[in-house]
């Protein structure tokens, strides 16, 4: 058995994810990263502290595969980043049925699989645990013009799960938290001019990939933080800006 700990971090090809991957790695952490063709990918250093594994984070068995793979591989599950997400705008009356299913298999299932996973192994070494999830500052402030709305019906139930699970598990020192982006300068926003993405903060910037990192590795490793919704957002859930 790794005398490291072990983390898994869904959506770990791009952006958050694989800054989550690049970070975690560097701290001593071993790591296993999913997400749909991750295996594929060469942007990680093959080290013997990772393990690569794809796959569709709605599908149960991808949960599961990741898992066997992280006790297998490292002995462990100690921390779990629900980091794979989608999200798109329309207007509410043009939001189809199918995206609501679309939305709610990786926000919300694929979260209850790989979180069901972590928490049973967690259970067993019974040595504590983190579970941080990505959710939105724009569960909490709507912005007019960003019409998000079924987008946030999973991101804020997960912000709701996220407290119960808290204190459900809070005296097994399994820890669970969130952590609630803004606009992050990440591929999803590639195509959008940096003028309006500052005009959705009332600091009026974007937040850097590694500041939303740092956030989730600060919540990973605070030993007495539990059930927080941490802002990382530029003060985006502050109010009228």
């Amino acid at each position: 058995m790794s005398v490291h700990k072990t983390v898994i971090v869904t959506g770990a090809s791009q952006g958050i994810g694989a800054g989550l991957v690049k970070t975690f790695l560097d701290k001593g952490w071993n790591v296993v990263g999913t997400s749909r063709n991750i295996s594929e990918t060469g942007l990680f250093d093959r080290a013997g502290r990772l393990e690569l594994i794809s796959g569709d984070v709605a599908d149960p068995e991808t949960a599961e595969r990741v898992a066997t793979a992280a006790v297998a591989q490292f002995g462990t599950i100690d921390a779990l980043v629900n980091n794979a997400g989608v999200f798109f705008t329309k207007p509410f009356l043009e939001y189809t049925i199918d995206d609501f299913h679309r939305l709610s298999a990786t926000n919300v299932e694929g979260f209850i699989h790989f979180t069901k996973h972590a928490v049973r192994q967690m259970l067993r070494q019974n040595s504590g645990g983190s579970i941080v999830t990505i959710t939105s500052s724009l569960t909490d402030h709507p912005i007019a013009g960003v019409t998000a709305s079924l987008p946030m019906i999973t991101k804020g139930g997960l912000n709701a799960i996220t407290k119960s699970l808290a204190l459900e598990f809070a005296k097994d020192n399994i820890r669970v938290n969130a952590l609630s982006p803004g606009v992050v300068d990440t591929p999803l926003h590639a195509n959008n001019a940096r003028d309006f993405l500052g005009s959705l903060s009332p600091m009026g910037t974007v937040t850097a990939v590694q500041e939303i990192v740092d956030g989730v590795v600060y919540l990973t490793e605070s030993s007495n933080i539990t059930g927080e919704v941490l802002h990382v957002d530029n003060g985006a859930h502050l109010g009228k800006w």
